[in-house]
């Protein structure tokens, strides 16, 4: 839900300032079924019994560092793409730190109290590190929950790269678009 207010922000924002809805379906994406299946892999290791298993951390840690190397990937063509990927990054760090695990603050942990860690969640305390970018903002209204600053920052990009998908479209030009920005340029 996290993500669903600054993209739709991203559409209002995008669209009352000129750009077009439409701009997005020239917006190419490598390899969109990777990050389904990362954020796949992400809810999966909630669900009882894999959130159980001892390991599943890793495998989130390793899907968390393709989603890094992913907007990494998309820098160039996705403009904006590069404060997804700070924002994920933040969230690798602070995850590898903690032995694949994201901490969170007592206060917003539920039954993480009573187990110590359930997935990639970990109870924070004196035993974690770099509580500061683990997950201890609270949202009361719209989207409930506890989050992390790089879920923050990677929302705010979320917003930032539709934003500029409705206003800029595609950066990836096609030769028929070099031909038509040539026509009457003759001579050269």
């Amino acid at each position: 839900m996290l993500l669903l207010v600054p993209l739709l922000l991203g559409l209002l924002i995008g669209v009352s300032t000129g750009g077009k809805l439409g701009n997005l379906a020239y917006v190419r994406l490598r390899w969109p079924w990777f990050v389904l299946a990362v954020l796949v892999i992400r809810e999966a290791v909630l669900i009882p019994p894999l959130n159980r298993i001892d390991g599943v951390q890793y495998i989130y840690a390793a899907a968390l560092a393709g989603l890094v190397a992913w907007t990494a990937w998309h820098i160039k063509p996705l403009p904006g793409a590069w404060v997804v990927c700070a924002g994920a990054a933040m969230n690798l760090v602070v995850v590898l730190a903690n032995g694949a695990r994201m901490p969170v603050t007592p206060e917003l942990a539920g039954v993480l109290v009573r187990q110590g860690h359930i997935g990639q969640y970990v109870l924070m305390g004196p035993g974690t590190n770099l509580n500061w970018l683990a997950d201890w903002i609270v949202f009361p209204w719209p989207v409930r929950g506890a989050y992390s600053p790089g879920d923050l920052v990677i929302a705010v990009g979320i917003g930032v790269v539709v934003l500029l998908g409705t206003i800029h479209g595609s950066n990836a030009g096609t030769k028929l678009d070099e031909t038509s920005a040539r026509i009457g340029d003759y001579p050269p």
